[in-house]
């Protein structure tokens, strides 16, 4: 199977996985009252919210930034910037391609394809890192509300209840991937493919250990933070905006922001449906809430989010495509 075709069956397994969390999301939505309840927004809190996802973006061009200067001390802020955005852009409608995009606008004599992807794994380690944190966090200041929901509907099916096959998959995994490294490096000699491999993951590897070349890594360090700051505030604003949920406070939405951002690692496009049914989920488990709620509390940030990204993407696209004929 070649490339291309393998591409168009990944993809088209991802757009049904979201057509199918879509519906499981909204099958049973009263949209009569659905409607009354979006009626009542606070828009205020949603223009609110619109800055504080600008901010994030910001921070990640920092970030990114601060991870790529030791490997090419050239390279511009904007280009970041139109990068991100265009990524951001490509996720929407192909899961996970847009880490591969940016990398290419990015890419100079300095700081190869490679190299720049191993920051892009390193970011993701931290954001990984970040979630784990906001988890923790949040369980520790109100585990009798959110410990119950976190093992019955998170952790019970990540691990597999009673001793189920998902760890030995996942060890089977690791062993299977370990020896496939030894082969690559091992044999990059002798065997052409296990060579190219090689040259590309010794570049991730530099990319990756740009962290320890920073010469100030508290930018980086802070930019993480500024990060899921102005996530945790997306989410509070988007509470604060529906008044259902006045009762909520900044933790509830600590951990509904943890919980939220987990659906990023379900593949399909944009997070649609896997975002609105775990959202919607600890909403009505967590303060039995109306499922309508929860979907307006997920459409709200979701929606919002999604049109800032393609507005900022199709901007960066064509400033882009603009200094490329210049």
């Amino acid at each position: 199977m070649d490339k291309k075709a393998a591409n168009i069956i990944k993809y088209t397994l991802s757009a049904i996985l979201a057509v199918v969390l879509v519906w499981f999301a909204f099958r049973t939505v009263d949209w009569k009252t659905f409607w009354e309840d979006l009626q009542q927004t606070r828009w205020f809190w949603i223009a609110i919210y619109f800055a504080a996802a600008v901010v994030a973006l910001v921070f990640r061009e920092r970030r990114w930034t601060a991870l790529m200067r030791p490997l090419d001390p050239d390279l511009r802020r904007m280009t970041v910037w139109d990068a991100i955005n265009v990524g951001n852009l490509v996720n929407v409608v192909l899961p996970g391609a847009g880490e591969f995009v940016r990398c290419g606008y990015v890419s100079t004599k300095k700081l190869s394809y490679e190299k720049a992807l191993g920051t892009i794994v390193c970011e993701r380690l931290s954001d990984i890192a970040a979630i784990i944190i906001l988890l923790v966090s949040a369980l520790a200041s109100k585990w009798s509300t959110f410990g119950p929901f976190f093992t019955e509907h998170i952790w019970g099916p990540m691990t597999g209840r009673a001793g189920g096959p998902a760890g030995w998959i996942a060890l089977g995994a690791v062993v299977l991937l370990v020896a496939l490294f030894w082969a690559v490096f091992r044999f990059r000699a002798r065997v052409r493919l296990f060579g190219k491999v090689a040259d590309a993951l010794s570049g991730l590897v530099a990319g990756f250990a740009s962290i320890a070349k920073m010469e100030r890594k508290w930018p980086f360090l802070l930019s993480t933070v500024g990060i899921w700051a102005s996530y945790v505030t997306m989410m509070y604003c988007s509470i604060r905006a529906i008044p259902m949920l006045d009762a909520l406070t900044l933790t509830d939405a600590l951990f509904l922001s943890a919980v939220g951002n987990l659906a990023s690692v379900i593949p399909v496009p944009g997070g649609i449906g896997a975002y609105h049914y775990l959202v919607a989920l600890s909403m009505q488990s967590l303060y039995g809430a109306p499922w309508e709620t929860g979907i307006l509390l997920a459409t709200l940030g979701h929606e919002a989010h999604a049109i800032l990204i393609i507005l900022l993407g199709v901007v960066s696209y064509m400033h882009l495509t603009l200094r490329k004929k210049k």
